[in-house]
């Protein structure tokens, strides 16, 4: 049998740190879509800090006073660089995004058709879609993220961003 590539996703962030006092969202579906985007975060992703070398990095995640704060640390937990940045740009897209996640948990619980739900859940991508090319503007030159990851950052945007 001949020797098989294997290639392992990349992995730049191996920890996600989120404030505790979010730990209980709305509902469950909330919760639920705030685990998987850290497990899928974690499974593969592409962040690179300018200036910072290679990783593996961990990434505090946090919404303060109208503002986004990534605590960038080092793999031994050492606070390495901080980046702020104003929600104000996603401010229509978070408030649009817990508006559709509402109505899926609705339709859902009415029972709804599956093309209904299947339409809902396109919006929702469509958001995360917009949410995660509007980061990877914003985070130009300062970090490099892959659109995947930055998908994912959204979702925690949202999440720990309940009420605008």
């Amino acid at each position: 049998m001949p020797d098989r590539l294997v290639i392992a996703p990349e992995r730049d962030l191996v920890r996600i740190d989120l404030p505790d006092g979010h730990a209980l969202l709305p509902s469950p579906y909330a919760e639920a879509d705030r685990r998987q985007a850290v497990e899928d975060l974690l499974a593969g992703n592409r962040f690179r800090p300018a200036g910072l070398g290679p990783g593996p990095f961990g990434l505090g995640i946090a919404v303060r006073d109208g503002r986004l704060m990534l605590e960038i640390r080092d793999a031994a937990d050492a606070p390495l660089h901080a980046l702020v940045l104003a929600l104000g740009p996603f401010r229509r897209l978070i408030k649009d995004y817990h508006m559709v996640v509402e109505s899926h948990e609705k339709a859902v619980a009415e029972g709804g058709s599956e093309a209904r739900i299947q339409a809902i859940d396109m919006g929702r991508r469509g958001l995360h879609n917009e949410g995660a090319e509007l980061l990877t503007e914003r985070l130009a030159g300062k970090v490099e993220i892959n659109f995947e990851t930055a998908r994912r950052l959204f979702t925690l945007v949202c999440a720990l961003h309940q009420r605008i």
